[in-house]
C-alpha cells in the first residue's frame, strides 16, 4: 500500500482486540465516526451520486483477508492446486455455530487466480479444526515465502507497471516489501533463465524496515535483488560500465508508492478514524511530490512510473499528479490503463477538487489563501486554471478504488510515460560541456541564451550549474563490504573440480561479504547489479544483496571440498552444475525430507545406485516432473543434500520442508501439546552443516508470526498414519 506516514504509525495504539473483525483487523474499542472525514468527501464528490452511505457502511466493515500465491510459476500453479484441492473444497460446506462458512473467493482482476480473499475471522478460525489447519498453512507458507498475506488493492501497482525479465526497477518507498516481491516474481518469469538481465533496486528511508525488507526479499531466493537505505526524495543518481564508458544508470520501471495520510485504509487501521484530519494531506503533499519528481528524473525515456497512494484525498493524489505533469512541459504523459486489469472496478481521477482546513475552512483557489496560510497551503495542491491544460493532462486516466465496489480498500494509482527527458535536465549543461565553453570563452553567452543568468554578475562561471550533491550520510547499521571475487581466486579450485562447474559459470558475479580471513559463504548477484555495486559503492548504501549459493564446511576439504552447497540459492546454481546431482523420484524426497539421517538403501533403486557413485560431500537432489503422471508435482523441486558414508541428509530450512512435503501429499499441522519443537542430531555425519542451514526464520525481524510447534503425518492412501516425525530435523521411527 501507499505507506502512511511515519509519525501516524508511529502513534498506533497496540494491544486492542482484534479479534472481532478479519485477520489483522478491528479495534473494538474504537468508535468508527468522523464528522470532519465524512464531510469533506461529501464535499470532494469523488463517490458517485447515491452510494454515499454504502461507500460509509464499506469504510466501517473488517476488511477481508486477501492471500497472493507467490514464488515463480510453475511452483505458484502447484500452491494453487494445493490450495484448491486441499482446503478450498473442505471449506465449502464447512458449518460452524449453523452459520455457512463462505469459501476463499479468487480476485476477479488478478491474473491466473493467483490472488484470493476471505471474510473469516480469527474467531472463526479457532472453532474449527479445519480451519485451524488452513490458517497454519497459511502462516508456514508465508514464512517459507510462497504465499505473501497483502492487501487486495496493494497488489495493482505492480501488475500495471507491465514487467519484463530485462527491465532496470527501481521500488523508491519499498518496505515492508510485498510489493517488491511481486516485481522479483515477475523478473523471473522464465524458471529456466537463472540470471534474468533485469533487477530490482528496493529502497526505503527507513534503516529499520529496510531490514524487513530483507527478510521480505530473502524469502524469493533471487540475485537480482538490492536493498538500500536513502531518502527517496534525494535518492541518488547511479552509474554504470556501458561498453567501456561510465553512463547514468535510468531505469526501466520506477514504483513511487508514497507515504501518504493512509485514509483508505480505515477499514485495517481503526485508529485513521479518530486521527484523521485534512492537515495530515496538506503536511505530506510536498514530500510525495518531491518523491515523484525524482522518481521520473531517474525514469529512462520511454518507460513507465507508477505512482500510488492508500489516500482517497485528491490533495495527495491528481494534485501531485497535476503538478507533475505541468513541471515536465510535455515530457510525461498519464497512460490509459483502463483495459489493463479486466474485472477491476475504479473510478476516474476528477479534474476538481477543493482544499479544506482542519477547522473545516475551504479553500477553492490560491488566490484566496490568505499569505498566513502560505506555508501549510502551496499552489500545486490545486487543480490547474487554464481549462486547455487540464483537459490535455487526461486526470480521468488516473485511477481510485472505492471500498464499497469490490469489497477493498481504498486506494489511488496513476501510470506515467515518459516521452523525453525532463526539462531541468535539459537546461543544465554538464560540467564537461561547461568546461569546454568556459576554455572558449563562450560561457556567458551560452548563459544568457540558455536563461541561466540571475541579476548581478556571475563571478564564478560554474554558478549557473545546480548545486554539487551532498556527501553520503550513514544512518543505522554499518553493513560488511561486499567484495567481488577474482576469476582465478584460490577459492574456484576445488569448487570448480569439485561440482564440475560449466565453462559459462559467471565467477566474476560471486561475491563475498569480508576483506579478510576466511570466507564464510559466497553469495552470486546478477552481472547488471555487480555493474552497479562496482560502480557505486561511495553513492549509496546498500543493505543487502545476492543470494546465498556456498557455505563453509569445517570438515568439507577432507572430501575434497571446503564449501557445501546453500538452499537458498539452490536454483540459481544449479544450472552450472555438471556432477553431484542424484535424480530422485517423489517416494525418495519423502523420505529425505521425514526421516533425519535415513541409509543409503532407503531411497528407491534408481536414486540409491547413483548416490552409491559419488564420494561423500554436499550433494544436489533434483526431481524432474513428469507431465504423464498428473498426481505427481508438474514443478522442478531441487534440494541441498549431503552424502556420508553410509547415509543421506537434505539440508532444507524448516518451513520449506513443510512446503515441499504439503506439495507431495504430506499433511503438515501443529501440535497442542508443545511436543516435537527441540532438533535432535540423528548422526556426526554434516551435524555442523544442517545446524548451519537451517536458520530460523522467527529470528529474522519483521517475521509477522512465528510457527507454533509443528508435527508431520503422512497419511497413506486407506487413511492410516504412519509415526509421527520431528518437527526440526523430521526424524522418523522405523
Amino acid at each position: 500500500m501507499g505507506k502512511r506516514s511515519r509519525q501516524r504509525q508511529k502513534n498506533q495504539t497496540p494491544g486492542r482486540d482484534r479479534d472481532s473483525a478479519g485477520w489483522g483487523a478491528g479495534y473494538a474499542d474504537i468508535v468508527k465516526e468522523n464528522k470532519l472525514f465524512e464531510h469533506y468527501y461529501k464535499e470532494q464528490g469523488l463517490v458517485p451520486e447515491g452510494e454515499f452511505e454504502q461507500f460509509m457502511e464499506a469504510m466501517r466493515e473488517p476488511l477481508p483477508a486477501t492471500i497472493r500465491i507467490t514464488g515463480y510459476k510453475s511452483h505458484a500453479k502447484e500452491i494453487l492446486h494445493c490450495l484448491k484441492e486441499k482446503y478450498f473444497k473442505d471449506i465449502q460446506d464447512l458449518e460452524i455455530d449453523g452459520q455457512k462458512i463462505e469459501a476463499p473467493q479468487a480476485l476477479s482482476w488478478y491474473p491466473d487466480e493467483q490472488a484470493w480473499h476471505t471474510n473469516m475471522s480469527r474467531k472463526i478460525i479457532r472453532k474449527s479444526p479445519l480451519l485451524e489447519k488452513f490458517h497454519q498453512f497459511l502462516v508456514s507458507e508465508t514464512e517459507s515465502g510462497n504465499i505473501s498475506r497483502q492487501e487486495a488493492v496493494s497488489m495493482i501497482p505492480p501488475l500495471l507497471m507491465k514487467i519484463e525479465p530485462h527491465h532496470k526497477i527501481l521500488d523508491m518507498c519499498a518496505a515492508p516489501g510485498s510489493k517488491t516481491a511481486q516485481l522479483i516474481e515477475m523478473l523471473h518469469a522464465d524458471m529456466d533463465v537463472p540470471f534474468p538481465e533485469g533487477f530490482v533496486i528496493a529502497n526505503d528511508v527507513d534503516n529499520k524496515r529496510c531490514y524487513l525488507l530483507v527478510h521480505q526479499a530473502k524469502r524469493l531466493n533471487s540475485p537480482c535483488i538490492m536493498v538500500v537505505n536513502h531518502d527517496a526524495s534525494c535518492i541518488p543518481t547511479l552509474q554504470i560500465d556501458s561498453n567501456g564508458k561510465k553512463d547514468i544508470l535510468f531505469y526501466d520501471r520506477v514504483l513511487c508508492d508514497v507515504p501518504c495520510s493512509g485514509d483508505g485504509t480505515m477499514r485495517k487501521n481503526i485508529d485513521v478514524w479518530k486521527k484523521w484530519t485534512t492537515s495530515n494531506s496538506l503536511h505530506l503533499h510536498g514530500l510525495q511530490l518531491r518523491i515523484a519528481v525524482r522518481g521520473v528524473e531517474q525514469l529512462a525515456v520511454g518507460g513507465r512510473m507508477v505512482y500510488s497512494t492508500c489516500s482517497l484525498n485528491p490533495v495527495e493524489d491528481e494534485a501531485v499528479i497535476a503538478a507533475l505533469l505541468e513541471k515536465s512541459e510535455g515530457a510525461l504523459e498519464l497512460a490509459d490503463s483502463s483495459a489493463d486489469l479486466p474485472g477491476l472496478k475504479w473510478m476516474p481521477g476528477v479534474t476538481s477538487w477543493k482544499l479544506m482546513t482542519k477547522e473545516g475552512q475551504w479553500f477553492s483557489d490560491w488566490s484566496v489563501v490568505p499569505s498566513s496560510r502560505h506555508t501549510q497551503i502551496r499552489p500545486t495542491m490545486f487543480p490547474p486554471k487554464d481549462p486547455e491544460k487540464l483537459a490535455s493532462m487526461h486526470l480521468e486516466r488516473c485511477m481510485r478504488i472505492l471500498p464499497h465496489h469490490q469489497n477493498t480498500g481504498g486506494f489511488f494509482v496513476a501510470v506515467l510515460v515518459k516521452k523525453a527527458p525532463m526539462p531541468w535536465n535539459k537546461r543544465y549543461p554538464k560540467s564537461c560541456q561547461l568546461a569546454g565553453l568556459i576554455n572558449k570563452g563562450r560561457l556567458l553567452s551560452h548563459c544568457k541564451e540558455k536563461k541561466l543568468l540571475f541579476p548581478g554578475k556571475i563571478k564564478n562561471p560554474l554558478h549557473c550549474r545546480p548545486p554539487p550533491s551532498k556527501k553520503m550520510k550513514l544512518f543505522g547499521y554499518k553493513e560488511d563490504p561486499f567484495v567481488f571475487l577474482t576469476e582465478d581466486d584460490p577459492v574456484f579450485t576445488t569448487i570448480q573440480s569439485f561440482y564440475d562447474l560449466s565453462p559459462d559459470f559467471p565467477k566474476l558475479n560471486v561475491l563475498t561479504r569480508t576483506h579478510e580471513g576466511k570466507k564464510r559463504h559466497l553469495y552470486m548477484v546478477s552481472k547488471e547489479l555487480r555493474n552497479v555495486l562496482l560502480n557505486n559503492s561511495e553513492r549509496m548504501k546498500v543493505i543487502n544483496t545476492g543470494v546465498k549459493v556456498w557455505s563453509r564446511n569445517s570438515d568439507g576439504e577432507a572430501f575434497g571440498c571446503a564449501f557445501r552447497l546453500a538452499q537458498e540459492g539452490i536454483y540459481t546454481l544449479q544450472p552450472y552444475i555438471r556432477s553431484r546431482i542424484i535424480q530422485v523420484s517423489v517416494e525418495d524426497i519423502k523420505v529425505l525430507l521425514t526421516q533425519e539421517n535415513p541409509f543409503l538403501s532407503k531411497l528407491e533403486d534408481d536414486a540409491h545406485a547413483q548416490a552409491k557413485k559419488l564420494g561423500m560431500g554436499s550433494i544436489v537432489l533434483k526431481y524432474i516432473p513428469n507431465p504423464n503422471n498428473l498426481t505427481e508435482p508438474q514443478c522442478p523441486i531441487q534440494l541441498c543434500g549431503w552424502r556420508g558414508k553410509t547415509s543421506i541428509r537434505a539440508f532444507v530450512p524448516r518451513n520449506e520442508r513443510f512446503h515441499y512435503l504439503r506439495m507431495l501429499g504430506v499433511e503438515v499441522f501443529r501440535d497442542k501439546q508443545g511436543l516435537g519443537q527441540k532438533r535432535r542430531d540423528g548422526g556426526k555425519e554434516g551435524k555442523e552443516e544442517l545446524e548451519d542451514e537451517v536458520e530460523k526464520d522467527e529470528e529474522e525481524e519483521g517475521a509477522e508470526e512465528n510457527e507454533d510447534d509443528l508435527d508431520l503425518e503422512h497419511r497413506s492412501e486407506n487413511g492410516s498414519s504412519e509415526p509421527k516425525t520431528d518437527s526440526g530435523t523430521q526424524q522418523m521411527s522405523s
